[in-house]
């Protein structure tokens, strides 16, 4: 859906299809019709605007067949949807049984993420509507924290120093503006904006025309931050918000109640990882999943939790 800004800007608003499983390009064309379209009626829109997640198997297969992309953007029309932007944090697996660490491999000290990364960024210059401009790619923040020190940061920034170039050179040939996010998510080594814009300002940076930050409320409200605060912080140190995904984290208000701890635990689940993080007096206390939050001793239960739980906005959980 499309709605104008104040400042006279069209601002999209997507519906993320990676909440759907889809390895393959027949299953990006099934989401189509069987959530997407169905989204898009419920609403009663004539176009609705979808955040496309294309696994790397669905990638390869566009990319090497361009009647492939052109069924793709045909199935689009008919079914009265847009593309203005994809989701590139999944690689692949996104729908497996058990996900969890998998989902930050490859990382960008790996030239696997930068390929797909510009494969992405050259299929949407393709599947953009006619009468947009500008299309933007969402990406893991890096990497995952262990094992990522002076030398792999380098390395990943080089690869988006690279991607950019790739995306200039793209902008040359197509007349398309495609820009890339990274988005701060916990137990990442880009966890906060903080780190973000650490990373997107100081040495080796990419440049910030093409290089921002997907901003994902979920992840802004585990790691406590205020958007009153980080947002600003962001501008002031030019680092472009490319892109906003908007969903709910869990928030436990007093985790030392026993039945607080019992509703928890019906969230610890065996698929994706839920970054649990407790606010103190002291700071914010992290641990990578609910199940080892939930241990005895394992966060201070003084204060209150956040759990890495994309919960729909519209929800209302049950008490406690």
């Amino acid at each position: 859906m499309r709605f104008r800004h104040p400042d006279g800007t069209t601002v999209h608003l997507a519906y993320c299809t990676n909440v759907h499983a889809a390895e393959d390009l027949d299953g990006v064309l099934r989401q189509l019709t069987e959530y997407a379209e169905p989204v898009r009626r419920r609403l009663h829109r004539d176009r609705l605007g979808i955040g496309l997640w294309l696994a790397r198997d669905a990638t390869r297969a566009l990319t090497r067949d361009p009647g492939a992309v052109r069924g793709l953007r045909t199935a689009l029309d008919r079914a009265g949807l847009e593309v203005v932007t994809l989701n590139g944090f999944p690689y692949r697996g996104f729908g497996e049984q058990r996900v969890k660490y998998r989902v930050y491999r490859p990382d960008w000290t790996e030239d696997e993420r930068l390929d797909h990364t510009a494969d992405l960024a050259r299929l949407l210059t393709a599947l953009l509507p006619d009468d947009a401009a500008e299309g933007t790619v969402s990406t893991l923040p890096l990497a995952w924290r262990t094992g990522f020190g002076a030398p792999e940061r380098a390395g990943a920034l080089a690869r988006l120093n690279t991607l950019a170039q790739r995306l200039d050179a793209l902008h040359e040939l197509t007349g398309r503006e495609i820009r890339v996010g990274l988005e701060p998510e916990p137990g990442c080594t880009v966890e906060t904006t903080a780190e973000a814009r650490a990373a997107l300002t100081g040495p080796g940076a990419p440049p910030p025309h093409r290089i921002g930050v997907c901003l994902d409320t979920c992840h802004l409200a585990t790691a406590f931050e205020d958007p009153g605060t980080a947002v600003p912080a962001l501008v002031r140190d030019g680092v472009p918000v490319v892109k906003a995904q908007l969903s709910a984290a869990l928030h436990a208000q007093d985790p030392a109640d026993a039945s607080v701890r019992r509703a928890l635990a019906d969230f610890a689940e065996p698929r994706f990882l839920h970054q649990t993080r407790a606010r103190t007096a002291t700071g914010v206390h992290g641990v990578d999943d609910l199940h080892e939050a939930l241990a005895p001793g394992a966060l201070p239960a003084s204060g209150p939790w956040r759990s890495h739980f994309h919960v729909p906005l519209h929800v209302a959980l049950a008490g406690p």
